[in-house]
């Protein structure tokens, strides 16, 4: 097991701040929003966790947590096109909201990764990215994406119907 590096910790700590403002964002407002200082501290911590995530090679070098970085940092720009620019009309809210959800579930897949291959310190939950575990955690996190994505679509077409018939 590698220790952390001093950029290792850094990145650390600013995605827990990340995985914090993202889960009472979703539990206070049911979404991940640039519309309130919540929302805008997951934005901004999930932009730092990726980009210090770039520096971090203690699996060699260029490897899938970095490809899992850039996808991460794509989605949170659709995300931010579809809730300022309106960039994909009215399937906008649905776009901005499943996407930055699916960037909360993208933080999962290394947490996990990288906690259970290096705790407890003397013995590992895991052997590595591929061991089973991780992948039936990776799957159990991807499912509860999937129903939350579905919850949080059905809540939008209600407003959106409430407000078709308020007009």
């Amino acid at each position: 097991m590698a220790a952390l590096t001093t950029l290792g910790i850094i990145h650390t700590a600013i995605s827990l701040v990340a995985v914090a403002s993202g889960a009472i964002s979703l539990v206070r407002y049911r979404e991940i929003s640039l519309n309130n200082n919540v929302g805008k501290t997951y934005v901004v911590t999930t932009i730092l966790t990726c980009v210090t995530g770039f520096g971090i090679f203690q699996h060699g070098g260029f490897g899938k947590p970095h490809v899992l970085g850039i996808i991460t940092l794509l989605v949170l720009g659709i995300a931010y096109a579809a809730g300022k620019k309106r960039a994909f009309g009215r399937a906008s809210p649905y776009v901005e909201t499943v996407s930055y959800s699916m960037t909360f579930f993208f933080h999962f897949i290394p947490a996990i990764t990288e906690t259970t291959t290096r705790l407890p310190v003397s013995s590992p939950l895991a052997s590595g990215p591929d061991d089973p575990h991780i992948q039936m955690a990776v799957g159990v996190c991807f499912l509860l994406f999937l129903i939350g994505a579905t919850l949080q679509v059905i809540r939008l077409r209600g407003q959106r119907s409430a407000t078709m018939l308020s007009r």
